[in-house]
């Protein structure tokens, strides 16, 4: 069964999409589309911006969604029998199986990356990779730290082995440390804006919910793996009511892509810049690529 997957923030660089839209006239349209849906040029700073224009939090997520989207869609072969996205690829996920518009997807993009850039300026917080330790080692560490006042959570579960903590920046370094201490590999704090996935999203979880309860969602084309339980969805309440939860909860990648396997899945194929997703992917299902 063919399974298709869509890469989150952090997989932008400079000149992504542009092969695409020179060479392909639908991916043209959904380019000159987004920009006139956002009121500025996102293209021209897709192609043409520097590293540090295109890591702005309102750039870096709807480039990554509409180059994402555009890659699927100008895809004679996209017949997809599930879809997953890793964070913010969930929303791409969802428009390339039909679930939302191209213009409501772009939008709900654009007003999750404004929410979140907000969220992150209410108080200093990071995230960072912890490598070689087990899930349940580094749960428990950071729910004892958790419980002294300071939060840093579990946020993202990319493969075994790898896991993304999210908090306050106080409570992340001191998390590293212990981490360390009880064995990890390497336990690196992470140059972003703020603790994705984490209760300091709260304030950008109820800014974006307001946007997505009055969105127009049908049944998508295929189940839709998502974040908050790795598992597939179909009924539009129910991936609502999911969407709420994201931004405040772990992206659960390892266990959705062991539930596609186990549902079926044996050729997967990632659109969208970069191909961090297939080497996730390669590390939880080694199986499929001997």
């Amino acid at each position: 069964m063919r399974a298709y997957v869509f890469p989150g923030q952090g997989a932008q660089f400079t000149g992504m999409g542009k092969d695409l839209y020179d060479s392909n006239p639908k991916a043209r349209a959904l380019f000159d589309r987004a920009d006139n849906i956002l009121g500025f040029s996102l293209s021209q700073i897709m192609f043409e911006g520097g590293a540090d224009e295109l890591k702005q939090t309102k750039v870096t997520q709807p480039a990554i969604f509409l180059h994402s989207v555009a890659a699927a869609w100008c895809d004679h072969d996209f017949r997809p029998d599930m879809v997953a996205g890793h964070s913010l690829g969930e929303f791409s996920a969802l428009t390339a199986a039909g679930a939302l518009s191209f213009e409501q997807g772009l939008r709900l993009v654009s007003a999750r990356a404004l929410a979140m850039q907000a969220a992150c300026e209410e108080e200093p917080s990071t995230m960072a990779a912890v490598m070689n330790l087990d899930d349940a080692k580094v749960e428990e560490i950071c729910a004892a730290i958790s419980a002294s006042g300071s939060i840093v959570v579990p946020a993202n579960y990319n493969c075994p082995g790898q896991i993304v903590i999210s908090g306050t920046v106080a409570a992340v370094e001191k998390a590293c440390v212990a981490l360390k201490e009880a064995g990890a590999k390497r336990a690196v704090i992470l140059p972003v804006g703020g603790a994705f996935h984490s209760p300091l999203m709260e304030s950008a979880r109820k800014s974006l919910e307001e946007a997505i309860s009055i969105a127009v969602l049908v049944k998508p084309a295929c189940p839709v793996y998502q974040n908050v339980d790795g598992l597939p969805h179909t009924v539009p309440a129910k991936i609502k009511d999911n969407l709420f939860k994201q931004l405040t909860s772990p992206v659960r990648w390892t266990q959705t892509i062991q539930h596609m396997v186990a549902d079926g899945a044996n050729n997967f194929t990632e659109y969208g810049p970069g191909t961090v997703l297939m080497g996730m992917i390669k590390k939880i299902a080694p199986e499929l690529f001997i």
